[in-house]
């Protein structure tokens, strides 16, 4: 097992974190759902797309910089937004919010993050958005967004596919729950922040019972009527559901499968990315989370038509490895190996990047002209 000082990619972390954490809880956060063929085919399908570099371009001076919903950031890298990170090390939420910052991208805070919206506001600036989870109860949800607002949150990153949890097996044989000194604190208030140790998964078992499962489209629209705050809808996998999120207000889509741990059997995101690229038409930017662990992803990403990538275990693997220490560096890794795939593929920004400079099963074969 390497020590942090001997890493040199992000997913030499998930070792070390496999090593510190117990099983309940690096299992939590490892697993996908059932057969887990969605969780592999996540990083596999990443695999199956080559690049097309092009040479002898002056690469002295390359730019990672982007806007996203307005807002500059230093690389196109940002945090994903992953649930009860104190369970990964006692700082949790805290760091990551640091960690974000330093790096100049956006963190996007979970509705069970173990630390609060406020909590996450009061380490200092930084662009933060706060994923929601719409509740069977509405002034909890309303509560919640405009708790977000006040804290200087700047949108909402809409969950859309977890009407029900998935089935996750490693946690039902775990009997997972969060440990007793933890709370869901966006909800110890209103007495929803403990989750109850049940005969499987205690977090399946809360969604259950407080996840509203007849959230819509009209809720897309209702939600619009509570905040000013663009929304962004996560776990769109489609090109006709793409096309109703933009009737329906979305500022933004999230080409998401919530890291394979919901229904198994969907496509690897960045599969199904050029899908929803395409069904946009260039309305509203696309963004992608799941299986990215490479800055060749990223480029991937980008080339594919995706404006910026999202990030999740790997900041939970690395927080656990090393606290803020260890998300800054997996976020400068992966910052510096997107870099260099830049230069060697002949890009000096990110708007040199297109679908010439990569090669897909589903590409027409490409017939050199004669000479």
């Amino acid at each position: 097992m390497p020590s942090t000082m001997e890493i040199t990619n992000v997913t030499e972390f998930e070792a070390i974190a496999k090593e510190k954490l117990p099983k309940m809880i690096y299992e939590y956060y490892a697993s996908g759902a059932e057969d887990q063929w969605s969780l592999k085919e996540n990083r596999n399908a990443f695999s199956r797309i080559l690049f097309r570099p092009r040479i002898l371009i002056d690469v002295s001076e390359i730019d990672l910089t982007t806007t996203v919903l307005g807002f500059k950031i230093s690389m196109p890298i940002m945090v994903a937004p992953t649930a009860m990170q104190k369970m990964a090390h006692p700082e949790g939420e805290y760091a990551t919010a640091r960690a974000s910052a330093a790096a100049g991208t956006i963190m996007t805070l979970s509705s069970w993050a173990t630390s609060s919206v406020e909590e996450v506001a009061s380490t200092g600036p930084g662009i933060r958005f706060f994923q929601l989870y719409v509740y069977k109860d509405r002034n909890i949800v309303i509560q919640l967004v405009r708790r977000a607002e006040r804290a200087g949150f700047k949108a909402i990153a809409l969950t859309v596919d977890t009407p029900l949890l998935g089935r996750r097996e490693a946690d039902i044989k775990n009997r997972f729950t969060l440990p007793s000194h933890l709370t869901l604190k966006n909800f110890e208030g209103l007495n929803l922040g403990k989750l109850d140790k049940t005969s499987d998964s205690g977090l399946a078992a809360y969604v259950a019972g407080q996840v509203d499962r007849s959230l819509n489209w009209k809720d897309v629209k209702w939600l619009q009527t509570i905040t000013s705050l663009p929304i962004l809808v996560k776990g769109v996998l489609t090109a006709e559901d793409t096309r109703i999120a933009i009737q329906s207000g979305a500022a933004g889509i999230i080409v998401s499968n919530h890291g394979a741990r919901q229904l198994d059997y969907v496509p690897a995101t960045i599969m199904a990315l050029e899908e929803v690229v395409k069904a946009a038409q260039g309305k509203v930017p696309v963004f992608l989370d799941g299986g990215v662990r490479r800055g060749t992803d990223v480029f991937k990403a980008l080339a594919l038509g995706a404006s910026g990538v999202f990030i999740g275990r790997p900041v939970v693997f690395s927080l656990a490895a090393d606290g803020e220490a260890g998300i800054r560096k997996a976020l400068q890794m992966l910052r510096d190996e997107f870099e260099l795939t830049m230069a060697l593929s002949g890009c000096r920004s990110l708007k040199e990047i297109t679908r010439d400079h990569v090669m897909t099963e589903w590409d027409r074969p490409r017939v050199a002209p004669r000479l």
